[in-house]
């Protein structure tokens, strides 16, 4: 229950600032702040961690009256609603912060902060436009990151300040340059590169008044004006701006923001080599299917040398199979005369002559299938040197030497001239 109304909290009030006076102040070892915001109409307790801490510019004091910013929340342990500080000013020094709620509100009723139009980063951007100073370290950050993780992709750096009163011009001014490239425009002083897939606005932390420029109206629509995916990486994590709102991406740091646009390239060249092994895995697969197609068909297929062979092997086997079964029948017969011998003597003879018949024609149809009976009426079979049966002019040449068998023995040939017949 605690978390669900942390969660409605989270999305419907924060960021918040919050004016009291402190009350029960206290800090840790660890360098956290405790403490409690009050006035006339009631109290909250606060926690400050030791990273906003060591950004105040002075010490917080019982009775001070301050303006903080803050995340509204609930520490669930005790079910009580808390504020996360972010930082802290003496009253007085929040007017800034006081122009950055009214912008965001009127911002947000217009619909640049909304989700629906915020897009997914390119997996695999063709170039990364940069917008940042040459002097801040955020650049060299940046660069170290891309170098790092995708050294492929090239990087196109359009300079612009990011403090002071002209900074929101230059960085609107930066942006539309690069708007061209993501559209393929060559731009004045940018070197021929690939189309601008993704943007990154970066700036290093520091103060409300620093990033103020990143808090700019017209910097905000031309964010939202954006072809592509644009990240804003600006000041540290607990630092919010208009422009990380404006964004399709908010990046807690410029480093983050040029690790979401830049997938390692060892992960991708290891998915390469996955996929180039069961690349090759298939086609071995398939290759080995294919051969052995190839070696049935082929046993299949034989020469006909081989088949007449397998038919005379098949017909003696056949003859032995006759002469094992007449040698039965022979036995059943002689058992049968000894048996009956006496008593039909004159219907066993008609059973012999019968049987008598039977082997002849058997002999007969045998002696038909033997393939020598084909040669003694004349016909001869031809092979070549390899010994496949010639049947057709097709398949030899003038002058080829050609064995032709007979009945009895064989005859070395030679083609004087194929023709058909």
């Amino acid at each position: 229950m605690c978390r669900a109304v942390a969660d409605a909290l989270q999305a419907r009030f924060n960021p918040v600032a919050v004016r009291g006076e402190i009350s029960g102040f206290s800090r840790a070892a660890s360098g956290h702040c405790y403490f409690t915001l009050k006035d006339a109409q009631g109290q909250l307790r606060c926690a400050m961690f030791r990273r906003a801490a060591s950004e105040l510019d002075f010490v917080p004091r019982e009775g001070m009256r301050v303006d903080v910013r803050a995340q509204l929340g609930v520490y669930e342990a005790r079910g009580d609603l808390q504020l996360i500080v972010q930082g802290m000013e003496r009253v007085g020094q929040g007017e800034l912060f006081e122009q950055f709620l009214r912008l965001k509100a009127r911002l947000e009723a217009e619909g640049l902060f909304d989700g629906s139009r915020k897009r997914r980063l390119p997996v695999m951007p063709r170039a990364i436009g940069l917008v940042t100073s040459l002097g801040a370290a955020a650049l060299h950050d940046v660069q170290t990151t891309l170098a790092r993780r995708a050294p492929h992709v090239p990087v196109v750096l359009v300079p612009a300040q990011v403090q002071g009163e002209a900074a929101a011009a230059t960085l609107c001014a930066a942006l539309s340059r690069l708007y061209e490239l993501c559209a393929g425009q060559p731009v004045r002083g940018a070197l021929a590169c690939p189309p601008v897939d993704v943007i990154l606005l970066v700036r290093g932390g520091g103060s409300m008044e620093d990033l103020w420029a990143f808090n700019d109206e017209q910097l905000a629509r031309t964010i939202v004006q954006s072809p592509v995916p644009l990240v804003c990486g600006v000041g540290h994590e607990t630092d919010f701006t208009i422009a990380d709102f404006c964004a399709d991406v908010r990046a807690p740091t410029p480093t983050a923001a040029a690790e979401l646009v830049a997938q390692p390239r060892a992960d991708w060249l290891a998915a390469l080599d996955l996929a180039q092994a069961r690349l090759g895995d298939a086609v071995r697969s398939r290759l080995d299917q294919q051969h052995q197609r190839l070696d049935g068909a082929t046993a299949q297929l034989g020469r006909p040398s081989a088949l007449v062979a397998g038919a005379g092997l098949r017909l003696s086997q056949l003859g032995q199979q006759l002469r094992h079964a007449l040698l039965r029948k022979q036995e059943l017969l002689t058992q049968s005369h000894q048996r009956l011998e006496t008593d039909f003597s004159s219907s066993l003879e008609r059973m012999r002559l019968r049987q008598n018949e039977r082997l002849e024609s058997v002999r007969t149809r045998l002696r038909l299938l033997d393939p020598r009976l084909v040669l003694a009426r004349g016909y001869a079979l031809l092979t070549d040197d390899d010994g496949q049966v010639v049947v057709r002019p097709a398949q030899v040449r003038t002058g080829q030497l050609l064995q032709a068998r007979l009945a009895e023995g064989q005859l070395d040939l030679q083609v004087i001239e194929p023709r058909l017949i």
